[in-house]
């Protein structure tokens, strides 16, 4: 017998990811980052509010805006987090149509789905960060419409064409396999269906790239300390921001999982962008 088939294989390495500006195994980035969101999950919506002087509010409305949402329409909010773009589709399907009278509550009033399924699904690969939110529109009384569950991206547990958008926001870039993700996305999606993403992006303005480099990198993880008391958190997420996709290279990862028309739309100079592509 040849001496090289009793010699043993050497072990293939493991495959890398991405975890802020550190290479680690794949398999470890999906549990280190639900690790960084539990601990952030209490003081989330503060930090935001910290971080960006309020300005995540006006592009998550610009964003839900953007993606038109209609009534009779069925929508998965994917890392959904505490809820935020959840409650804007719902607000904009609860506004009056002049067609339909005053005071009609809009998608909410019919039951959507073969079993009358709530028409918003709000979804999170992490409890902790799906209960804040779950916990804070119990305490309002606020549930109407909504449902609730635990998901992963990567393996999203709905039949083919069961959604007629499915949305995230600041959620992609803390996927393990994205490329994964999107084509669970499309395959979740009905014909006609859309997919819009909210990420930060590159800023086009190079005097306001400058700025904005130096401060996501020295004072949000700052910020983090302080109020947070963690700025290890806060640096991975600016840091991973970074080694996000620009707007173009993103686009294509659309087009390559096979989404139609695909589009972005800059907001803030690219501070963020939002997204589109299509199911045909």
């Amino acid at each position: 017998m040849p001496q090289s088939i009793l010699r043993p294989s050497k072990d293939k390495p493991m495959p890398q990811t991405d975890f802020g500006f550190t290479r680690i195994p794949e398999e470890e980035k999906t549990s280190r980052v639900g690790e960084i969101f539990r601990r952030v999950a209490p003081r989330y919506d503060l930090m935001n509010d910290l971080m960006s002087a309020g300005a995540h509010r006006l592009w998550k409305r610009q964003f839900v805006a953007s993606l038109k949402p209609r009534a009779g329409e069925r929508f998965l909010d994917l890392a959904g987090g505490t809820g935020d773009i959840t409650k804007l589709i719902r607000a904009t399907l609860q506004k009056p149509s002049p067609l339909e009278g005053e005071g009609r509550v809009r998608g909410l009033n019919e039951p959507t789905g073969a079993e009358g399924a709530p028409p918003i699904l709000l979804t999170d690969i992490n409890p902790a960060m799906l209960l804040a939110g779950r916990d804070r529109l119990i305490d309002a009384n606020d549930t109407s419409g909504i449902a609730w569950a635990c998901v992963n991206a990567e393996s999203i547990p709905f039949p083919d064409m069961s959604f007629d958008a499915v949305t995230i926001a600041f959620g992609i870039r803390n996927v393990t396999d994205i490329p994964k993700a999107l084509s669970e996305i499309r395959r979740v999606l009905k014909p006609g269906g859309r997919f819009f993403c909210l990420e930060f992006s590159r800023v086009t303005q190079p005097l306001l790239a400058k700025a904005y480099d130096s401060y996501s990198m020295n004072i949000i993880p700052k910020i983090g300390e302080v109020v947070a008391k963690d700025r290890a958190s806060y640096q991975y997420l600016v840091e991973s921001i970074r080694r996000f996709p620009d707007q173009e290279r993103f686009a294509q990862m659309l087009r390559d999982a096979g989404f139609a028309n695909v589009a972005y739309e800059n907001l803030s100079f690219g501070v963020v962008a939002i997204h589109k592509g299509w199911r045909v």
